[in-house]
């Protein structure tokens, strides 16, 4: 099975990681240049992207530019399942939500993992854990 990541922090590379821990081929799509800010964090946060990471391959795309774009959709086209955990609406900014990506390949299974929901009270707020856990009281 080939999954296709692109997450950041922790609940989306966490998914990945399972995933790529039970036998998925799991390719983790960073932003270009830099890639995953996760690779820069420091003090306790260090060690976020190697443990939330490993097992996977990465490839680093501008998914804001044309080229990149279409990096995404040749890579798509012959995955199994698309893992995201940007704010909603982001993947289909960028042309690349459910509906473009499934347009080239029917089978896909597509994952939006929202920490906050996706209703129009919680859709624009980021699922940071201790957002959700504030809220949670």
């Amino acid at each position: 099975m080939r999954v296709l990541e692109f997450s950041h922090m922790i609940m989306g590379p966490s998914c990945g990681m399972i995933l790529a821990d039970l036998g998925a081929d799991v390719v983790k799509v960073e932003p270009s240049p830099a890639g995953d800010n996760s690779r820069r964090l420091t003090g306790a946060a260090i060690g976020f992207f190697p443990t939330f990471n490993c097992n996977k391959r990465s490839i680093r795309a501008d998914m804001k530019s044309p080229s990149g774009t279409a990096l995404v959709r040749r890579l798509a086209s012959s995955a199994d399942v698309i893992v995201e955990n940007f704010r909603p609406g982001a993947m289909e900014k960028l042309g690349l939500g459910y509906a473009a990506l499934s347009g080239i390949n029917p089978r896909l299974v597509y994952c939006s993992l929202i920490g906050m929901g996706a209703t129009i009270l919680n859709g624009a707020r980021i699922g940071a854990n201790c957002l959700v856990g504030a809220n949670a009281w």
